[in-house]
């Protein structure tokens, strides 16, 4: 089970029948907003409330590694484009929708919605 806290700190439950241990995986050092797994659970999209995504490869036992950082607009929302887990999909606040490839952050292409986005 990951989970994030306040702070920015991504934490890891390793539960095994009724006994649990904590882990800390990464610190953020920004407050997080959303957490989403890959399909195939080897990659998480961390997505800050400052709009900066960053990737965690549970299974490399690493820090979390700055993918995206906002420019003009806060990252609201990131997904991953499926199938497969090359590939993330994000929306900001003014309305851009953004592709990208998660090995290096290349933008593979963009759409401007015209209008602003809120997560409801």
């Amino acid at each position: 089970l990951y989970f994030s806290a306040q702070e920015g700190m991504l934490f890891f439950y390793d539960i095994k029948g009724l006994q649990y241990e904590m882990k800390i995986c990464a610190d953020i050092l920004q407050p997080i907003s959303s957490l989403i797994f890959s399909p195939d659970c080897t990659t998480l999209l961390v997505v800050t409330d400052q709009g900066t995504i960053y990737t965690y490869k549970p299974a490399h036992s690493g820090e979390a590694v700055k993918l995206l950082d906002a420019c003009s607009s806060c990252f609201l929302a990131a997904d991953f484009l499926t199938p497969g887990d090359k590939y993330c999909v994000s929306v900001t606040i003014s309305g851009e929708v953004q592709v990208w490839f998660l090995e290096d952050g290349t933008c593979l292409g963009k759409l401007n919605l015209d209008i602003e986005v809120q997560v409801n």
